[in-house]
């Protein structure tokens, strides 16, 4: 096990691109257009599970940590939805760019530079988010281990990246950055994509039990992202804490 998540090349690669964050027509195109799938994903579940009425603001007194935050493209709609956030990054590049975002949007949103392993804080939250962030990370069993510090009992873990399979090659690599353009080539590796068996024994080993397991699939006649049982290319898991 390694003593850093931090994967150096790939800040780097974001840093670069991090004045694009905001761009829902630049290099992070395929991140807004996934947005609206993982919110209501992220929205719905959690209201359910934490039993909270509010149709207004659904996360209400939810305490959300948001790691791997990027420009803040989910810290921002979980704020807006009642939460209180706490966004985290290795880039100091992309974390510079979501403070200057929320400011300008007027929210309240606790921006750190920082990765689980070196976060200095003294707090648990309701909710983790390791959305897309996984398949960037050095050690994912470590990054998993030292994520789960964070989180109360009872508390919930998501995590979305892509599958190890033909497919996803295909579809992620193939498709997405070489013939569709959707991302800059080299964006992913497909050596560092996680199967989902692998990810749920990861959980187990850091008292994180599964909830939930569901395939997201792009519809192209419609453009856009749906909730689907079809994990073979990008999935989304949902882990409790135990």
């Amino acid at each position: 096990m390694k003593s850093s998540t931090i994967n150096k090349k790939e800040i780097e690669k974001f840093s670069k691109m991090a004045s694009e964050w905001w761009n829902p027509l630049g290099k992070f195109k395929p991140l807004h257009k996934f947005n609206p799938v993982r919110i209501k994903y992220i929205r719905d579940s959690a209201a359910k599970h934490f039993k909270i009425k509010s149709n207004n603001e659904p996360l209400k007194n939810l305490n959300i940590l948001d790691i791997g935050c990027g420009g803040g493209l989910l810290s921002e709609p979980m704020n807006k939805l009642g939460a209180s956030v706490t966004g985290i990054d290795a880039s100091k590049t992309n974390i510079n760019i979501a403070k200057i975002h929320s400011k300008k949007n007027k929210l309240k949103i606790n921006y750190i530079c920082a990765s689980p392993e070196n976060l200095k804080i003294n707090k648990k939250f309701d909710i983790i988010l390791n959305m897309e962030i996984v398949e960037h990370v050095e050690d994912v069993n470590y990054f998993i281990n030292k994520s789960s510090q964070f989180l109360k009992k009872n508390g919930l873990m998501y995590v979305a990246t892509l599958n190890k399979t033909l497919k996803s090659y295909l579809f992620a690599i193939v498709g997405a950055e070489y013939i569709l353009k959707w991302l800059p080539i080299g964006t992913h590796e497909w050596e560092k994509f996680v199967e989902p068996s692998k990810l749920i024994e990861y959980g187990k080993n850091n008292s994180l039990e599964l909830k939930k397991l569901d395939g997201m699939v792009f519809n192209p006649i419609m453009d856009k992202w749906n909730i689907s049982k079809d994990n073979s290319v990008n999935y989304i898991i949902q882990f409790k804490k135990i």
